[in-house]
């Protein structure tokens, strides 16, 4: 596949009953990417902002591209909008920016570490975003405590 964006304008669909959006892929994943599943990617949404995310297969003929809350503040739109799409498969490793206080908390427990280590781009960013929104440094404290405690029991994310 070349690395021409991919361009198409889509309606901002509700998912059921929940504050949750999304767009459907309206072409076959599996001629443009070579991929059945989920297909990691970099959308642009109405030239003006950005989004890494995937496309998903639910239970939909089609893919389609989640739209955060974020995203929809962003450009202003909610469900029923129309939105332009340009989209690339994002080929780039996924890398956590880890800030220096979180990188002494694993040091102090290295199994905590390992086990970070080997979660998905997803999980990862969801703990250091949950400790990177305290507002107040003894929350932030806290909540990098927690972290261990809940990597070390076994849970994979916030």
């Amino acid at each position: 596949m070349s690395s021409n964006p991919i361009l198409f304008t889509a309606t901002i669909k509700q998912n059921g009953e929940m504050n949750a959006a999304f767009v459907e892929f309206p072409f076959s994943a599996e001629e443009l990417f070579n991929k059945r599943g989920q297909v990691k990617i970099k959308a642009l949404f109405d030239d003006k902002v950005e989004y890494r995310g995937s496309l998903v297969k639910m239970k939909s003929d089609c893919h389609i591209l989640g739209l955060t809350q974020e995203v929809r503040k962003q450009l202003g739109k909610t469900f029923g909008d129309e939105v332009i799409i340009s989209l690339i498969e994002d080929k780039e490793e996924r890398i956590v920016e880890i800030a220096d206080d979180i990188s002494l908390i694993f040091n102090e427990s290295p199994e905590a570490k390992i086990l970070f280590d080997k979660m998905s781009y997803t999980h990862k960013k969801e703990y250091i975003r949950w400790i990177e929104e305290a507002k107040k440094p003894e929350t932030r404290e806290n909540r990098k405590i927690k972290m261990v405690q809940m990597i070390l029991e076994g849970k994979k994310g916030i």
